[in-house]
C-alpha cells in the first residue's frame, strides 16, 4: 500500500498541474484577447503562462483552504457556519494570492497583470468556480458516508434489538428460572407465585417494547426489579441491588440496555456468600450509571464476546450522537447511560 505522499500521490499531483495548465491555454483568450491575433503571437506564450500560472494555483490553494476548513466545520453539522467561513477563507486567499503572483511576475518577468481590481475580479470568478466544484464534491461526499453510516447503525440498532429479546427468550434464562420455580413450590407457595407474576412481568416488558427505540426509565426500572427479583431468589443474599429513590423516573432509556448490562453483570462475576456481587444503580447529572463490584469469573471468550455493550453503545449513538461512557477499576465495573428524552421516541 503506497502512504500518503508516496509515488501515487506525487503523480496525481503532477496530472492535476498538467491538467490545469491546460485549462489555462483557453483561458488566455480572455486574459489577452488580442494575442491570438497573429501581429501578437509573440505574447500569446506569456499570455498562456500566466493564465496556467493562476489556474494552477488559485485550484490547488483553494483546495488546500477547502480541505483546511473541513477539519474543523462540517457542511452537514453546521451548514451556515460552514458558508460563511468558506467565502471568507476563499476570498480571503484569492486576493492575496492574485496581488502576490502579480507582484511576482512582474518583478521576474516583467510582465504587468494592468489593474489589480479586474485581476482580483476575474480571479474571484474563477476561485467561486472551483470553490463551487470542491464543496459539491466535499457534500456529496459527506452525504454519502452519512447515509452509509445511518444505514450501519439502523442495522446495528436492529441487532441490538434481536440480541436483547434472543437474550431473555434464551433457554439458559427459562431453564434456570423454572428450575428455581420447581424448588420452590415445594418449599412456598406464596413465594412461588410471586416467582411466577414476575417472570411474567419479565416476558411481558419484553414482548411490549421490542418495537419501541426509546421507552420511560421507570418502565424500564421497573422491569429490572422484576429480573432482580428472579435472580434474588436463586442467588440469595449472595446478590446486593441497590436503587437510588432520587432517579428521574421520566426521563428515557433504550429498551433492555438497563436489563442487559445488570445481566452482565450476573453472568461474568463470582457470586457467592464469600464474594457477593453488588450492583448500583443511581443518577448523576444527565446520566443513568449502572455499576458492580469487580471479581471476574473464569469463562469461555465465545460466551463473553462483549457484543451486548457494543450493541447498547450502537443504539445510544444512533439516538442521541452521545457516548456511552465505560470505566474498569480494580474492583468495580461502570458504564454512565445518556439520559434520553421520551418524546424523541417514534
Amino acid at each position: 500500500m503506497v502512504s500518503q505522499y508516496g509515488g501515487s500521490f506525487w503523480l496525481r499531483q503532477f496530472k492535476d498541474i498538467l491538467l490545469l495548465a491546460l485549462v489555462g491555454v483557453p483561458f488566455s483568450l480572455i486574459t489577452c484577447p488580442d494575442c491570438w491575433e497573429a501581429e501578437h503571437m509573440h505574447e500569446l506564450k506569456y499570455a498562456i503562462l500566466v493564465s496556467s500560472i493562476f489556474w494552477i494555483v488559485l485550484a490547488k490553494g483553494n483546495s488546500f483552504v477547502n480541505h483546511v476548513v473541513s477539519l474543523y466545520v462540517s457542511w452537514l453539522k453546521e451548514p451556515v457556519k460552514r458558508l460563511v467561513i468558506s467565502l471568507a477563507a476563499h476570498t480571503g486567499f484569492t486576493v492575496l494570492a492574485v496581488l502576490f503572483m502579480s507582484w511576482m511576475l512582474e518583478l521576474f518577468l516583467n510582465i504587468s497583470m494592468g489593474s489589480p481590481v479586474f485581476a482580483i475580479a476575474l480571479s474571484l470568478g474563477i476561485s467561486l468556480l472551483i470553490t463551487f466544484v470542491f464543496h459539491s464534491r466535499t457534500f456529496l461526499l459527506s452525504w454519502r458516508n452519512l447515509a452509509i453510516e445511518s444505514e450501519k447503525m439502523k442495522k446495528e440498532a436492529i441487532t441490538a434489538k434481536y440480541e436483547s429479546l434472543k437474550n431473555q427468550v434464551n433457554p439458559h434464562f427459562l431453564f434456570n428460572s423454572l428450575n428455581t420455580l420447581t424448588n420452590l413450590v415445594y418449599e412456598d407457595a406464596d413465594l412461588s407465585a410471586r416467582f411466577i407474576k414476575k417472570l411474567s412481568e419479565v416476558y411481558r416488558y419484553v414482548l411490549e417494547t421490542r418495537e419501541k427505540e426509546i421507552v420511560r426509565l421507570g418502565e424500564e426500572l421497573n422491569f429490572v426489579r422484576s429480573y432482580i427479583f428472579l435472580q434474588q431468589i436463586r442467588h440469595e443474599d449472595s446478590l446486593v441491588f441497590e436503587l437510588a429513590p432520587d432517579i428521574d423516573e421520566n426521563s428515557g432509556v433504550i429498551p433492555l440496555g438497563v436489563q442487559m448490562l445488570v445481566e452482565n453483570a450476573i453472568k461474568h462475576n463470582v457470586i457467592s456468600g464469600e464474594a457477593p456481587l453488588t450492583i448500583r444503580i443511581f443518577q448523576k447529572e444527565n446520566f443513568l450509571i449502572i455499576e458492580n463490584t469487580l471479581k471476574k469469573k473464569n469463562i469461555l471468550k465465545e460466551e463473553s464476546s462483549g457484543v451486548g455493550l457494543e450493541n447498547i453503545k450502537a443504539r445510544y449513538s444512533l439516538l442521541s450522537g452521545r457516548a456511552v461512557e465505560v470505566s474498569e477499576a480494580a474492583a468495580l465495573f461502570s458504564v454512565k447511560l445518556p439520559l434520553l428524552s421520551v418524546s424523541a421516541n417514534k
